[in-house]
């Protein structure tokens, strides 16, 4: 792996695995929207760079953030929410173009199992993608025109929700009523184990590939946020009584655990 990388969008995931990368050794160019983030990057050893994506273009010094840069790691969400809204795709777009350009070879690109859709049963890297939101159409278009790129290599990793310091879903479902799907198995991963995979695709050079990253351990909702809740002295969610018993999905790191990696952050709390 070069031993210089680029982190498109270092925020709640993208600076915790900057600063792993630059304790292993490794030097960032690191992007944020946020010109007063520009210091906080800087101050942890990150090259920051204000780069804006929109659907109409790029603002920033994208060609600065790109120099010298084989590998590299694109962490942008979708934000497809609320009023204004742009096209992700369009903005993918204008990235690839740039990249053309520029030395990269090799791309992480951090998706969502939301492109497998509403999905039932067991689902691995193989299983069919049919996205059911906005978001995860977009995700899966994104992820085609990386992967069917021949000017560089992409592999894409499919998170499941995300947990880690200050986020857990349980604090927003806390006190809600009549939610659905609680016999539905959880698809979480805690950022330990977001950063612990991203690292050991790009130092195994596992490029070209798939992963699905979810901790493989799958209580059902009613159940396991009903414990989250009781931890955090929260009013636990309440769930309806379904009457027509629906297993949902249950997604598998499969190609992650086939290739003998380990998970290494429980979701329990």
């Amino acid at each position: 792996m070069t031993k210089k990388i680029g982190i498109m969008g270092c925020g709640w995931l993208g600076l915790p695995l900057a600063k792993h990368l630059i304790e292993k050794g490794y030097t960032i160019h690191g992007t944020t929207t946020s010109s007063s983030k520009l210091k906080v990057l800087q101050d942890e050893g990150i090259t920051p760079f204000s780069v804006r994506l929109s659907e109409t273009g790029i603002d920033g010094d994208i060609e600065g953030f790109l120099s010298d840069i084989k590998t590299l790691i694109i962490n942008v969400p979708p934000k497809l929410r609320g009023k204004h809204t742009e096209s992700f795709v369009e903005k993918m777009k204008f990235l690839m173009a740039e990249i053309k350009k520029s030395e990269v070879s090799h791309i992480l690109f951090v998706s969502s199992t939301a492109v497998y859709g509403n999905a039932e049963g067991e689902i691995t890297e193989a299983s069919p993608t049919q996205p059911a939101t906005k978001s995860g159409k977009q995700l899966l278009e994104s992820e085609n025109l990386l992967a069917n790129e021949e000017r560089f290599k992409t592999t894409i990793i499919r998170f499941g929700g995300l947990i880690g310091p200050d986020r857990h879903p349980v604090t927003m479902l806390s006190d809600r009523e009549n939610l659905t799907n609680g016999n539905h198995p959880i698809n979480l991963i805690h950022l330990n184990d977001c950063i612990h995979m991203m690292f050991t695709i790009m130092e195994q050079g596992y490029w070209g590939e798939v992963f699905n990253g979810v901790y493989p351990h799958h209580p059902k909702k009613q159940v396991y946020y009903f414990e989250e809740a009781q931890k955090r002295g929260l009013p636990a969610p309440s769930y309806k009584t379904e009457s027509i018993k629906k297993e949902g999905k249950m997604v598998l790191s499969k190609n992650f655990l086939d290739k003998g990696h380990l998970f290494t952050t429980s979701i329990i709390s």
